[in-house]
């Protein structure tokens, strides 16, 4: 399929510290290139996926996964993105990426990750 699959549009996965909705350093340009390509195709559309790791309730966690989303979700559009492109959901620590029970599985676990929505687009 088509879409950006290049460079930092190949990045898909944007990390969290514990607790925390705040985009790290390394994440922005990968944001920037996404808001970007967003800003420049206009029928082009992403899902946000929030996710946690296992510590906290599930209802915390939801939450916090949605405020993830939500954190990415506003950085693309200040940086040209359209609000009807982009939706958010949120799994909390129901699909981890990595089974663990430590930091090192915890830190692939707090994430975001975009997902094209649109055919032709990029995929998953």
């Amino acid at each position: 399929m088509g879409g950006p699959k290049t460079g930092l549009l190949a990045t898909r996965i944007i990390y969290f510290d514990f607790d925390s909705t705040d985009i790290k350093g390394e994440a922005t340009d990968v944001v920037a290139a996404h808001a970007k390509y967003l800003g420049t195709n206009a029928t082009a559309r992403i899902r946000l996926e929030g996710h946690t790791d296992e510590r906290g309730s599930p209802e915390y966690n939801i939450g916090l996964g949605e405020r993830r989303a939500q954190a990415v979700r506003h950085a693309l559009l200040l940086q040209g993105a359209s609000d009807a492109q982009i939706s958010t959901v949120s799994y909390g620590e129901e699909r981890p990426a990595v089974a663990g029970h430590d930091e090192s599985a915890w830190a692939k676990n707090r994430r975001v990750e975009i997902v094209y929505l649109t055919p032709g687009a990029a995929t998953k």
